[in-house]
């Protein structure tokens, strides 16, 4: 199996600095990072660790999903998944509070109970799901009628 690759360059302290981050495997881009802006309500043109964990989280409990949605005997017409994660306090510092799933599904073969399963176990399966034990990841799931 592949290993994939980013790279941070970093510059200053942790309030005055900021990055950038490269997405070094595939090569399509390089973002701004910044801790005043991380912990920000507006993001202001830069990502953040959340943000690109819920890139991840997101595309990885689709692909999680068309696998179990197969299994079940149905076809994945189109799935929307969405991973909201939240940065948040814990222990004094900043921590990874929360994360929320929410998959809109079109699908062939499954009704919303078979669904709703397959959600369940892509949520649990799911590569970065494992990666993120620890952390309370909840599940909106339905099909759109």
């Amino acid at each position: 199996m592949p290993t994939r690759s980013a790279r941070t360059a970093w510059n200053g302290t942790l309030q005055e600095g900021s990055g950038q981050v490269e997405l070094s495997s595939s090569k399509i881009g390089t973002y701004e990072v910044s801790f005043p802006k991380r912990t920000a309500d507006e993001a202001g043109g830069t990502t953040s660790p959340e943000e690109l964990i819920a890139a991840a989280h997101s595309s990885c409990f689709a692909m999680a999903l068309s696998s179990e949605i197969g299994k079940a005997g149905g076809t994945p017409q189109s799935l929307e998944v969405s991973a909201d994660v939240t940065l948040g306090q814990k222990d004094g510092g900043p921590a990874i509070t929360g994360i929320t799933l929410t998959v809109r599904g079109e699908v062939d073969g499954l009704d919303a109970a078979g669904f709703e399963k397959a959600a369940q176990a892509a949520k649990v399966g799911c590569p970065v799901s494992k990666a993120l034990t620890g952390t309370e990841i909840t599940l909106d799931a339905s099909l759109d009628s």
